[in-house]
């Protein structure tokens, strides 16, 4: 068999159908887009367009914008000084004892902590975290510090 122009195999590829471009060519009026008609039928209909009517990104302003979703915020695993008593005297209350000891649990591990002055504290401890007022008067009166 030789090399001849006549005896390549044929090869038939098809050219893209060009839309509108009249109602001869098969593909014109509506132009392949089904029966429809009207706002759906054309391109540029933006996606947050809900027809004349407010965006549900405007009716919902705290979600929107970038550093602005303070709403969703996580807010803090909150200790009561009560749950400090497990803990032995003089011992350095973080994040770290607190797992330890089983008084952070089921994965709150990665919140931030806050010790609220919700009961009676009996131990003299030294608090590397974040406390309220009331704590930090309990915890000095026993003789303890709080250091954040």
């Amino acid at each position: 068999m030789s090399n001849y122009l006549a005896n390549l195999p044929k090869v038939n590829i098809q050219k893209k159908k060009r839309l509108g471009r009249g109602l001869g060519s098969g593909k014109g009026s509506k132009s392949g887009r089904g029966t429809t008609r009207h706002q759906k039928a054309r391109e540029s209909v933006p996606l947050h367009f809900e027809g004349g009517q407010g965006r549900i990104v405007k009716k919902f302003p705290l979600l929107r914008g970038k550093g602005k979703n303070n709403s969703i915020k996580e807010k803090a695993f909150i200790i009561d000084l009560e749950m400090l008593n497990k803990l032995k005297d003089n011992s350095v209350v973080d994040k770290a004892i607190l797992i330890k000891e089983n008084i952070i649990t089921n994965g709150k591990e990665n919140l931030p902590i806050k010790i609220l002055a919700n009961g009676q504290l009996k131990k003299k401890l030294i608090v590397k975290l974040p406390v309220s007022k009331k704590v930090k008067e309990a915890v000095e009166k026993l003789g303890g510090q709080v250091e954040v």
